[in-house]
C-alpha cells in the first residue's frame, strides 16, 4: 500500500507549502459536502492531501464542522493517515504559547455532534481506549524538533462544544480535578470518526493561550490567540513538510491496528443490515462489508 498523508488544518492553517502538482479538487460524500475542497498533491514522491477543517475564510464553527463528511472525503481518496492540527488553550504551566502538544488522549465534552458513522441498521462499536496512533505520533514528534519547536509528547485533550470559551470554574476543573492537560473544540468527534474509518490518526496541538486558570494571563483575548496563531501556523507547516520523509511512500500495515479497527466491530447480522445506511459507508467500512 501507498501512503497518503491527510492533514485536516485548523484555525490559523489554510495551506500547506512545498506541493507540487498542487490542485484542489471537489469531493462529494453521502454524508454531505466536507468542509472545502481538498488541496492535494505531493512532497518527496508522497501524496499528500489538505483540507482546511473550518473551510477557507473559517466559515464553519467548531459544532457546525462537517466531521462526518470530512473524514469520509480523505478515506475516499485514499489516505491512510490522518495528521490534525488544531489551535488549543493549556492547562499546564510548562505547554506555553507557541508550544506543540502531541496528544495521545481526550476527554469529549461534546453534544451536538454527529459521533458515528454507524447507526440503526447497521450497528458498529470500536475501540478508542488508545484514540491517537503512536507510529503517527512519533513521526510529528521527530519532525517537530527537526523543525525547532518546543514539542511535548503526550497529553490529555479535553474537547468541548463551544463555541464560547471556558468559565473559570471550568477551566480550574479541568486542570485540577480531570487531569485535563490542554483544550480545544475540535477534535471530538473527529478521531473517534478517523479510527472507525480505519484510518491513523494524531493530533497536534498548538498552544496558543492559557484558557482562563493561570492567575498571571486571566481570561481568554481572542486578539493574543491570533497573534500566537500566525506564528504557530509557521511552525506547523514545517512539522507538515516533514512528514513524507519520515513515513515515506511505502505503507506496512499499523503496527497497532488502526487500519483493522473494524475487523469485529459490526454487530448486526448479515440479513438485518440496512441497505440505504451500507452504501454510505462504501468508504467508510467497505474493507469489512
Amino acid at each position: 500500500m501507498q501512503t497518503r498523508i491527510g492533514v485536516i488544518g485548523g484555525s490559523g492553517l489554510y495551506e500547506i507549502e512545498g506541493l507540487t502538482d498542487a490542485e484542489w479538487v471537489s469531493v462529494e460524500t453521502p454524508w454531505g459536502d466536507p468542509s472545502d475542497r481538498i488541496l492535494t498533491g505531493t512532497i518527496e514522491g508522497v501524496p499528500m492531501a489538505f483540507l482546511p477543517r473550518h473551510g477557507r475564510g473559517h466559515v464553519h464553527t467548531p459544532t457546525s464542522v462537517p466531521y462526518r463528511a470530512n473524514i469520509d472525503a480523505l478515506k475516499r481518496i485514499g489516505v491512510t493517515d490522518v495528521i490534525s492540527v488544531s489551535a488549543c488553550g493549556s492547562f499546564r504551566h510548562e505547554m506555553a504559547p507557541g508550544d506543540f502538544v502531541i496528544v495521545d488522549q481526550f476527554i469529549d465534552r461534546t453534544v451536538s455532534r454527529e459521533k458515528s458513522f454507524f447507526g440503526p441498521g447497521c450497528v458498529g462499536h470500536v475501540s478508542v481506549a488508545h484514540p491517537t496512533c503512536p507510529r503517527l505520533g512519533d513521526a510529528c514528534e521527530a519532525s517537530a524538533k527537526a523543525a525547532g519547536i518546543n514539542v511535548h509528547r503526550g497529553g490529555t485533550y479535553l474537547a468541548m462544544e463551544g463555541p464560547q470559551f471556558s468559565t473559570l470554574a471550568e477551566s480550574r476543573m479541568y486542570r485540577e480535578h480531570w487531569g485535563a492537560d490542554v483544550i480545544g473544540m475540535t477534535n471530538m468527534p473527529e478521531a473517534k470518526l478517523a479510527r472507525e474509518a480505519e484510518l491513523c490518526y494524531a493530533s497536534v496541538a498548538m498552544v496558543t493561550d492559557y484558557d482562563s486558570w493561570h492567575p498571571d494571563h486571566g481570561e481568554v483575548d481572542v486578539s493574543d490567540i491570533i497573534a500566537t496563531l500566525t506564528g504557530n501556523a509557521a511552525k506547523a507547516r514545517a512539522l507538515v513538510a516533514g512528514l513524507p520523509r519520515l513515513l515515506g511512500a511505502d505503507r506496512a500495515p499499523c503496527p497497532h491496528g488502526c487500519d483493522r479497527a473494524l475487523e469485529f466491530a459490526i454487530l448486526t447480522a448479515p440479513e438485518k443490515r440496512d441497505p440505504a445506511l451500507l452504501a454510505k459507508l462504501d468508504a467508510v467500512a467497505g474493507r469489512v462489508l
